[in-house]
């Protein structure tokens, strides 16, 4: 490992405010009229995408209801659990970390009583590996002893990190020869300050203080970002919405966009 790397490793990127902010927000996460209405109705679209990029990179059947057996997967920035349980469920062993403490209490409650909790906690040997379960940790991505995965994910998280290049060196890091790995961030542009911070937060449908539009990231910089990692950026599918539809994938990237990663 070369000083870069090294340094990326162990470098903070948490922002304890904005850590603070989501833990403010824990208990209703899994609300669906809550202050995460908003990430439930994103949800099901991010899925569509994921489920998508898996059977094209492994290779599975798109009928098979659990594409991800045998296989691990790393959520960071999890929040309380809204990707990391329906990953489980497609038999992946999902290990979710997140900065706010109060999110990985209330999404380790949640998946006990969905009956998705792990036994036992990583690095365990004896946790690792529990097909169609989950195991939460609070801290930094950078120094915690996960090994890799088959799958890591970081979904609208990459905008509330302290270090972009450090963020995505660590999320490298965790990624098995092989494995794929699936990025998501509102785009900077002015659709997105207009209904993503102007009028979604204006309006309520987010809560204030949720995002700062200077912290996007455009496609192009994530993708020098991921190439500076290591990491080859598929071809980006924006996030848009419609008053007809609502939040769809669509080939209009001014919104949000979500992406494959891979190692180059």
């Amino acid at each position: 490992m070369d000083n870069a790397t090294a340094t990326s490793a162990a470098a903070p990127t948490i922002d304890p405010n904005e850590a603070a902010h989501f833990g403010s927000l824990a208990s209703q996460w899994w609300d669906p009229n809550g202050s995460s209405a908003m990430l439930h109705k994103l949800n099901p679209v991010r899925l569509s995408f994921i489920r998508e990029a898996i059977d094209a990179h492994f290779g599975s059947d798109s009928r098979s209801v659990r594409p991800l057996a045998g296989k691990r997967a790393l959520d960071a920035g999890c929040g309380a659990g809204l990707l990391c349980e329906p990953l489980a469920r497609l038999g992946a062993a999902v290990c979710g970390v997140d900065a706010a403490p109060e999110n990985i209490a209330a999404a380790t409650a949640h998946a006990e009583a969905m009956g998705l909790l792990a036994p036992l906690p990583y690095p365990s040997p004896e946790g690792e590996g529990a097909a169609g379960t989950v195991t939460y940790l609070s801290g930094e991505l950078g120094t915690l002893n996960l090994g890799t995965f088959d799958l890591v994910t970081a979904l609208e998280v990459i905008e509330h990190v302290t270090d972009k290049a450090a963020f995505i060196s660590q999320l490298a890091a965790r990624l098995a020869p092989g494995g794929l790995m699936i990025l998501s961030c509102p785009n900077r542009t002015l659709t997105s300050r207009l209904l993503m911070v102007e009028a979604a937060e204006r309006l309520g449908q987010v809560p204030r203080g949720t995002h700062d539009w200077n912290q996007f990231a455009t496609p192009e910089e994530l993708a020098a970002l991921a190439a500076d990692a290591g990491l080859e950026l598929g071809e980006p599918k924006g996030i848009a919405w419609s008053p007809l539809k609502g939040l769809a994938l669509s080939d209009d990237l001014s919104l949000n966009f979500i992406v494959t990663a891979t190692k180059g």
